[in-house]
């Protein structure tokens, strides 16, 4: 079983596009996805669970879809908050936060809060996320803990990303068919195995996870290796 899980959720707006319906839409049929896919993660003891929710390039979208989407973020919170706490769930927003609207970084400070003493499950949301600036951030970090430059190397350095303390992941997720890293978790998924399905993330559920756990158990890791 993959200790730590990333998904790029991908296809809301083809899956509404496919529906002629908005693009919207599309991002509020995307919840159920999200409530399924972390209750599975739960149940299937998955360590951490990475959502790569909205990245620093998201921003380019129309004012009305980003202003939806950060609509959607709060109502996903308020919705969640009793399940992450009844599941024991530890949560925790990565991404420039401090970018966002002050009731939204209220919102995930509340949550992240409420749960930093829970020992299940760590979910990760990737917010206002670059993979790029995750690692120059982390450069920055270490240099400011007053770390010499010529002592930095790769164990020290993923001590200052944005998931420090937690295992790489071992298995990273694209929906909608797309092949693409779209700048996350650049660090952090080196040696991570990489599973595509062309279902849109609207339409992703367990059995969509456990097909890609399954493909991950059939592979051999040999992390530069033979």
């Amino acid at each position: 079983m993959p200790r730590h899980i990333a998904i790029i959720m991908d296809g809301n707006g083809r899956w509404a596009q496919q529906r002629q319906l908005s693009r919207i839409k599309g991002h509020k049929a995307a919840i159920p996805a999200v409530q399924e896919t972390v209750q599975a993660c739960v149940d299937l003891k998955v360590s951490c669970l990475t959502l790569y929710a909205f990245s620093t390039e998201n921003w380019k979208r129309p004012p009305a879809e980003t202003g939806t989407l950060m609509a959607l973020l709060r109502q996903f919170l308020r919705m969640e908050m009793k399940t992450v706490t009844d599941y024991g769930v530890r949560f925790k927003p990565i991404g420039d936060i401090h970018e966002l609207d002050a009731g939204i970084q209220k919102d995930l400070r509340a949550v992240e809060a409420a749960t930093q003493k829970q020992t299940g499950m760590t979910f990760n949301l990737a917010l206002n996320y670059s993979g790029r600036g995750d690692i120059i951030n982390a450069f920055k970090a270490a240099v400011n803990a007053g770390l010499p430059l010529d002592s930095l190397n790769e164990n020290n350095l993923s001590d200052y990303m944005s998931t420090a303390g937690q295992p790489d992941p071992d298995l990273v997720i694209r929906t909608s068919g797309e092949m693409r890293i779209s700048n996350f978790l650049l660090w952090q998924i080196a040696y991570s195995e990489i599973w595509v399905t062309d279902t849109f993330w609207p339409d992703f559920r367990r059995k969509h996870l456990e097909e890609a756990i399954w493909n991950y158990q059939q592979r051999n890791r040999r992390f530069g290796g033979i």
